[in-house]
């Protein structure tokens, strides 16, 4: 592993002692392991999992480019934010300065996933497998732009990873000099129909509505793209030309949805950061359901909903239904020839809120 790193570790002799020891059963298993491998009978005649000490040095073994830890861990030390650390080291690989590559694909495509593995802390298959490929596309005025294929894994990668991404990609862009997307009425079209369709056959968080889908897609300047992931196709706008599959396409209807419309306000601080034009549109997102009650004082109204509860799994326990009535935090006391047990079915938190340790047992109706 990295010596250099292990010797700034802060420990006593003993403690540095026992790190050594632990170290070196490591390597003997590994090298045990390794020479059973050689004989050929597994898929790779190496072990697969590499050795890492901290999260710079599992995105370098991960994803790479080789001698990117260091770097990381200098802009960890110096911004702080990780957010703000994948966007550096994803503009110092293109830069020219430090790394080159055969291709402008090449340079983008690792850029993009060493981003995503410092944001997903080298422990997620998403960087990996999450991103099928990135290439340079061109408009129908001649320019070219950024096409991102996300596939299924992209999941892995929360919200805030997934609409990351798209911000690195247009962030390196500029610094290559790619253009932006400009998309087509027809994979417009063809979104507004994947998502909703999507959104039947797996899991979303958030459906966004066909004027979101199509407030992203005219002012996104980088093109979500990927692979089919789905059996099911869709019905409208089939065989276009800049979209390889009529199947439904998981993960970009994953970093549509989930990535750029519920992730908007934390990407949209950066965006302002780094005063970054084109991206105006997010603001519609940051604005949606905010408290307009905060300027005069009133008392919000919460309305009802039962949503968050409408894809539990059976069999898992429910602490809260919301707006349920509550007591003062005592077991209400049962009455004579009836069990107390049992009444914590439907309570809330006197708070308001469902923290751990702050769950009260609710009045039952007789």
């Amino acid at each position: 592993m990295d010596g250099e790193l292990s010797r700034d570790i802060a420990a006593s002799p003993a403690m540095r002692a026992y790190f050594t020891q632990l170290q070196h059963d490591i390597d003997a298993c590994y090298n045990i392991a390794n020479t059973a491998r050689k004989t050929g009978y597994d898929p790779e005649t190496t072990v697969e999992i590499p050795q890492a000490l901290d999260l710079a040095s599992r995105v370098e073994q991960l994803v790479g480019p080789e001698g990117i830890a260091p770097k990381i861990r200098e802009a960890t030390k110096r911004i702080g934010n990780r957010e703000l650390v994948s966007l550096e080291i994803a503009r110092m690989i293109v830069d020219k300065k430090t790394y080159t590559f055969n291709s402008i694909e090449k340079a983008l495509d690792q850029a993009v996933r060493t981003g995503l593995a410092i944001l997903t802390e080298g422990v997620l298959v998403a960087p990996l497998e999450g991103i099928a490929e990135v290439r340079l596309g061109r408009n129908n005025d001649g320019t070219n732009y950024v096409d991102l294929y996300f596939s299924g894994p992209i999941r892995s990668a929360g919200g805030t990873g997934q609409a990351m991404s798209v911000l690195i990609a247009d962030v390196i862009r500029r610094d290559l000099g790619i253009g932006s997307y400009v998309a087509t009425q027809g994979e417009i079209e063809r979104l507004k129909e994947e998502i909703p369709l999507y959104k039947r056959v797996q899991h979303l968080q958030y459906l966004p509505s066909v004027d979101e889908i199509d407030l992203i897609m005219k002012n996104c300047p980088i093109c979500i793209n990927g692979e089919g992931t789905e059996d099911e196709e869709v019905a409208g706008y089939r065989d276009l030309p800049r979209v390889g599959t009529n199947r439904l396409r998981g993960g970009a209807c994953l970093v549509i949805a989930e990535g750029l419309c519920l992730k908007a306000p934390k990407i949209y601080k950066h965006i302002k950061k780094l005063k970054l034009k084109g991206w105006e549109f997010l603001e519609t997102f940051v604005n949606k359901g905010a408290d307009l009650t905060k300027d005069t004082g009133a008392i919000p109204t919460i309305p009802l909903s039962s949503k968050y509860i409408g894809e539990v799994i059976a069999g898992r326990p429910v602490f809260s239904h919301q707006a349920a009535p509550g007591n003062s935090g005592k077991r209400r006391q049962s009455r004579p020839g009836k069990s107390a047990r049992g009444t914590v079915q439907k309570n809330r938190c006197r708070s308001g809120g469902n923290g751990p340790g702050r769950i009260f047992p609710a009045w039952r109706s007789p």
